[in-house]
């Protein structure tokens, strides 16, 4: 087992400095324009090269911002996400760090910690296990740093990174990524791309989308895609993090917030039966469970207390 926090225990989230200030998460929008957005943006989609391994690239770049660390600071809300992310982080002190986090199973609260910069990267489905070198279920509600991680893709990664000295302007990281990241990811044989092609596969007959059939149960998706039910876990747990009905449950609720942060007021009932759930009973029930808190209040802003970061977060 991977020595590290615990994102999900008190006092040691996996926190990087990135925001959703209780607000629902959005669906992406990728323009074509790569570079980065300002404080708190909109999630842009990477550069063309990237684009086979990161689906976006959210960022904070604060450095110049006038109330950079003073005052309050508000607060963070780290929203279920089944998705594996890269974080490099330009420290207060000047110092950088590259992170890898991995899936939340939870939403969870914390104080806000302002950083100079951060760049989030989101992974496409099966391509974090490549660059870790170690199965993503290991990773599931923690945060570690990615040189103290086996894959020797990922640690020449950050040697690269760290090579680029304080504070490096965004663009510049994301050039180095995009020359390092390639060749560490690139399926190598017959087996490894088809692995690659049933973890998308999977991942998408499992998705919640408006307009799209309710997803299929494990075992109509095993079926459909020709493997076993046992072959379908086992692949989803190394290169996913979860079990392919939790991957389902988190993807659904993320659509319910979706849904919701498209209006003022929104009408929780259709809500519901849009995104595939019995009723709103049931919608209710499993937002409370993932959330700690009913749907209402969270689009509100009815949210738990936060809890303060951990140290080196």
């Amino acid at each position: 087992m991977l020595r590290g926090r615990t994102a999900e225990e008190p006092g040691t989230p996996d926190h990087t400095g990135t925001s959703a200030h209780h607000s629902a998460p959005r669906r992406h929008s990728t323009p074509e324009r790569h570079s980065t957005p300002g404080r708190y943006g909109t999630p842009v989609a990477p550069p063309e090269v990237l684009r086979p391994w990161i689906t976006e690239i959210d960022s904070i770049d604060s450095v110049d911002s006038p109330d950079f660390g003073q005052g309050d600071t508000g607060a963070i809300t780290h929203v279920p996400d089944a998705a594996t992310r890269l974080v490099f982080r330009v420290l207060p002190d000047g110092g950088t760090d590259v992170v890898a986090i991995g899936p939340r199973t939870k939403a969870s609260y914390y104080e806000e910690k302002r950083l100079p910069m951060c760049l989030q990267l989101r992974f496409r489905p099966g391509a974090a296990r490549p660059l870790f070198g170690v199965s993503v279920r290991e990773l599931v509600g923690r945060a570690e740093p990615l040189e103290s991680l086996p894959g020797e893709a990922g640690r020449r990664l950050a040697r690269g990174l760290a090579a680029l000295g304080p504070a490096p302007d965004p663009d510049v990281v994301l050039a180095r990524m995009a020359e390092l990241l390639p060749d560490g990811l690139t399926p190598r044989d017959r087996d490894e791309r088809a692995r690659d092609g049933l973890v998308r596969a999977a991942v998408e007959a499992l998705s919640t989308a408006p307009g799209r059939d309710r997803p299929g149960t494990v075992t109509q998706v095993a079926r459909q895609l020709a493997v076993s039910e046992r072959q379908l876990r086992n692949v989803f747990a190394d290169d996913i993090g979860l079990s392919p009905k939790h991957f389902a449950r988190i993807d659904r609720v993320r659509q319910v917030l979706a849904g919701a942060g498209t209006g003022g007021n929104p009408r929780w009932a259709g809500l519901a039966q849009a995104t595939g759930y019995y009723d709103q009973s049931h919608m209710t029930a499993e937002f409370r469970a993932l959330f700690g808190v009913p749907p209402t209040a969270f689009a509100s802003g009815r949210l738990p207390a936060t809890r303060p970061c951990g140290p080196g977060h």
